[in-house]
């Protein structure tokens, strides 16, 4: 990585596109440090410090402790994340954004365009919950119409101005730029984090218990590390052999290739669909005060929370964990089936003269790939449910309690190892052209 880097840096180009993504990612920081107008952001710490390990946990993570702060960039790029989310969904269910898609450049343009509509409304609509939901129980210095106004529309221009800034990351950085936009807020909270558990489990202790803490802590972390690593890179390669055809006194075809099924291919979109769902009713309830009872609604609120999960003092709430794990390899399923079509890919290699050795085209290429791909989605989701259980575990035995998890350590290797690769086809590119020149 550290190569990678030095290499990119003598290149005069990729140099000033590492510079300009370092300084929007400074911006980032500065706006996630100021505060929104008309917001008391006392209530807000101590909505936290009474909610340890509570659903809105993952999202102050995400927004990289903006949202613990209320500032204007509290809401981040989740209504981006989400918008890009529903636009897939849609372009597969609606024929026509299925077509635009297609078009080339121009429907992506036009569903990149839709996308952004859609984020500025999903940014509305959450900021108005909470200006609305909060606003009543503190979260603002005054409760009336300019300052829930004032909130709401501040939130929102955050979020669009950040939506703003992954883009131009994208278009004149080193690319990918949702994703690094993200990822600098996640690990904006690893120092918080890290402190919190020097506090927990080494200050205080003698040296062989503090020392043996620390032993245990990063081993558990690189591990978890290796592990993310392996499993976004792991991948089932189909050989493929194409036909030979002769046109004149020209042979085509006779080539040998693969297709490349990634075991993680559904990558961290089953963990956030599960954990979303699980966490939908503690936030409704969270903007109705409600939910801290001792009716049969409030246990089931309970059940759903992760800080309850693998907790020796309340092991009844563990079902939740259960009923996450199935969530996460239906998701994993459900998001596969609809973003991999066996039967256009088989459809596809026929036209092409290819097939898979040893199994005719047609059906029985649809149901191998199929199979495969079945047996590959499973070994994926019980990898995500490892990497994302660990953490769960460590909280819930020991009350390590904090915002940085399977979820985060997933999207900060993915991000990183991505945008190398990007990094590195950029220096490739320069240098054919380099060669080409000369």
């Amino acid at each position: 990585m550290f190569k990678t880097f030095r290499k990119a840096f003598q290149i005069e180009d990729i140099r000033k596109k590492i510079l300009y993504t370092f300084l929007m990612l400074i911006v980032i920081r500065l706006g996630s440090q100021m505060p929104t107008p008309g917001v008391n952001p006392q209530y807000i710490k101590d909505f936290f410090a009474q909610n340890t390990g509570e659903a809105f946990n993952l999202f102050n993570a995400f927004t990289g402790g903006s949202f613990e702060q209320m500032s204007i960039f509290a809401l981040s790029i989740t209504p981006y994340i989400t918008s890009s989310i529903i636009m897939q969904l849609m372009t597969i269910a609606i024929p026509k954004l299925e077509e635009m898609q297609k078009e080339g450049e121009d429907g992506r343009k036009k569903i990149a365009a839709m996308t952004r509509y859609v984020t500025v409304a999903l940014a509305l609509i959450e900021s108005t919950a909470m200006a609305v939901g909060f606003g009543r129980q503190g979260l603002l210095v005054e409760y009336n119409f300019v300052n829930a106004a004032t909130v709401v529309l501040t939130l929102t221009a955050g979020s669009a101005f950040l939506m703003w800034i992954g883009e131009r990351i994208t278009e004149k950085g080193v690319g990918n730029g949702i994703s690094i936009v993200l990822v600098i807020n996640i690990i904006s909270r690893i120092p918080s984090d890290m402190t919190t558990l020097f506090e927990q489990f080494v200050k205080g202790k003698s040296f062989a218990s503090g020392t043996l803490a620390v032993i245990i802590i990063l081993a558990i972390i690189l591990a978890l590390v290796v592990f993310v690593i392996i499993l976004q890179d792991g991948e089932r390669r189909i050989a493929v052999q194409y036909s030979q055809k002769v046109q004149g006194r020209r042979t085509y075809g006779g080539q040998s290739s693969s297709i490349p099924l990634k075991v993680n291919t559904a990558g961290v979109i089953p963990i956030i669909f599960a954990s979303s769902l699980m966490q939908f009713p503690i936030v409704i309830a969270s903007f109705l005060g409600k939910g801290n009872g001792s009716g049969i609604g409030s246990e089931i609120l309970r059940g759903l929370n992760q800080g309850n999960w693998c907790n020796p003092q309340h092991i009844q709430y563990s079902w939740g964990l259960i009923v996450y794990i199935i969530l996460t390899v239906f998701f994993a399923y459900f998001y596969t089936s609809i973003t991999f079509n066996p039967m256009e890919i088989a459809n596809n290699m026929k036209k092409s003269g290819g097939f898979i050795p040893g199994i005719r085209p047609g059906k029985p290429t649809v149901e191998y790939l199929t199979k495969i791909l079945n047996r590959i989605i499973f070994i994926g989701a019980c990898g995500l449910i490892m990497i994302q259980v660990v953490p769960i575990f460590f909280n819930g035995v020991f009350g390590a309690s904090v915002s940085f998890g399977g979820t985060s350590l997933i999207i900060i290797v993915s991000v990183i190892l991505e945008t190398l690769k990007q990094i590195e086809s950029q220096m490739l590119v320069r240098n054919y052209r380099g060669f080409l020149n000369r």
